[in-house]
């Protein structure tokens, strides 16, 4: 890509930012409705595909290490 066209993600995160400078008690709503902020879309964006397999494989060997915790 050309350096004057900007990727979809770093668009998103650029209107994200304005929204936030033009209405800063926005963001306290949004932690009260984390849902309509997209928490979780928002860190899987920004790590990418080894990230996300990365972050799963953590949370399957964490849950398998407590179930022997547990048991």
């Amino acid at each position: 890509m050309s350096e004057d066209k900007e990727t979809p993600e770093r668009r998103r995160e650029r209107l994200r930012q304005e929204e936030l400078k033009r209405n800063p008690t926005g963001n306290m709503s949004d932690a009260f409705n984390r849902a309509n902020s997209g928490g979780l879309v928002d860190l899987v964006n920004s790590l990418g595909w080894k990230g996300t397999g990365i972050l799963i494989l953590l949370i399957i060997i964490g849950l398998i290490i407590a179930s022997f915790f547990f048991n």
